[in-house]
């Protein structure tokens, strides 16, 4: 009895710490959005250039998730997370140095690749820590914890930004990181310390990294589902990432700090989406697939505002827009205990980062693309509300598309 009370603190005290690397994680993926105008001036930035200088992140961020997945299953999330830290501390530095592009894009870059292993580790070490049954409510809990990042990078980073300036704000956020992977290193227990023999188990049923590879992109479902993530979160990221700020001050006129607010409340509906979800997937929606798709349709209505329809409605409309926004979005983290429960545990690492490779891409691509449709449209003379619209359609479009082809799916149990 002792033993499992002290594991039960043990596992909440490793979460509170995880949870706290993986806000920043959150912090870095939108605080482009709310300082876009602010970057995009001091280092003279087409739309075009904004859009790689966010995409790249991603871009990075996801290809990395091919080679981590295999180095957390054989070395574990600690060392991982702890190794990764270290390249997210650099890169904030830099960028909060960089003078040109080129400088930003480098630092952008190794943020990436030191993100890219925080979620997926955490949940490969939770998976050791928790049973199947708690891991979809663990998975919602991280991913709401984890939203607060985003709310740092909207109202308080709006007023840091205001106060301090865009480097020095991040500079602090590059010291925080530091200090945070220190913790991390620290405190975090792959496994707990009683599962030695099982543990031991699983090290001689160690699989190779391509075997792996295999019996996962090998499964059609797989594949599906991760079209569904691709654009599950690049019509999220097209929002809360990037082009929602400038959306809201170029084509609404908010400033930056009504921008932040809004954006703010995009987190908040998600953060309450990711704490409620698991209780409505047991006493309503019964099944991931289903709450997960149920959520995604609601999505895709919301996310018709940005046509144009958004543009008429009054302040209180639009909170309420942006809040419903981000519950709808955290539908899509159902899509971790789906990949929990179709593999193996020895496996698993690899199965969440293969799968959040397409997650990340979504991300980078949509991102990408918009600014590229932005720029051409008004220089071939659209207004800028036309302009958005028209880079609006892309992640619907695919999310619509990415819907109705998982819909024949069967949840695995």
């Amino acid at each position: 009895m002792n033993d499992q009370t002290e594991k039960h603190n043990r596992r909440w005290t490793l979460f509170f710490v995880l949870s706290l690397i993986y806000i920043l994680v959150y912090f870095y993926r939108v605080s482009l959005a709310v300082v876009a105008g602010d970057i995009s001036r001091e280092l003279h930035l087409s739309p075009a250039d904004l859009g790689r200088l966010s995409g790249i992140l991603f871009y990075v961020y996801a290809v990395a998730q091919l080679p981590l997945g295999p180095l957390i299953d054989r070395f574990g999330g600690r060392i991982v997370i702890s190794i990764c830290g270290l390249l997210t501390t650099m890169g904030g530095a830099l960028f909060a140095f960089a003078t040109s592009l080129e400088t930003a894009m480098a630092a952008r870059i190794l943020i990436g690749i030191g993100t890219a292993s925080v979620l997926m580790a955490t949940f490969t070490i939770f998976s050791h820590w928790f049973t199947k049954k708690e891991f979809g409510r663990v998975s919602g809990f991280m991913v709401a914890v984890g939203n607060l990042g985003n709310v740092l990078g909207t109202v308080p980073l709006a007023l840091a930004v205001t106060a301090i300036g865009w480097r020095s704000s991040f500079m602090v956020i590059a010291v925080a990181q530091a200090i945070v992977t220190v913790i991390v290193y620290f405190i975090v227990r792959d496994r707990p310390a009683t599962a030695t023999g099982s543990a031991d188990l699983e090290s001689s049923q160690r699989v190779s990294a391509i075997a792996a590879w295999k019996e996962i992109v090998g499964s059609r479902d797989f594949l599906l589902l991760g079209n569904l993530g691709f654009f599950w979160y690049g019509s999220y990221l097209a929002v809360q990432g990037l082009w929602g700020g400038p959306y809201l001050m170029e084509i609404l006129h908010l400033t930056r700090t009504e921008t932040g607010r809004l954006l703010m409340y995009t987190s908040i509906g998600f953060i309450c989406g990711s704490l409620t979800i698991d209780i409505l997937v047991r006493r309503f929606f019964k099944t991931h697939k289903r709450a997960m798709l149920t959520g995604e349709f609601l999505l895709l209505l919301t996310m018709t505002g940005f046509l144009g329809w958004g543009e008429s409605l009054s302040e209180w409309g639009l909170s309420l827009w942006f809040f419903c926004i981000g519950l709808t979005v955290s539908s899509g983290i159902m899509i971790y205990p789906i990949i929990r429960n179709s593999f193996r545990v020895q496996i698993v690492g690899t199965a969440l980062t293969s799968l959040n490779f397409f997650v990340l891409m979504g991300a980078a691509v949509t991102q990408h693309l918009m600014g590229v449709v932005i720029e051409h449209a008004v220089k071939g003379g659209a207004t800028g509300a036309a302009a958005f619209h028209t880079a609006f359609l892309i992640p619907m479009t695919g999310l619509l598309l990415a819907i109705l082809m998982y819909l024949p799916v069967r949840e695995s149990k």
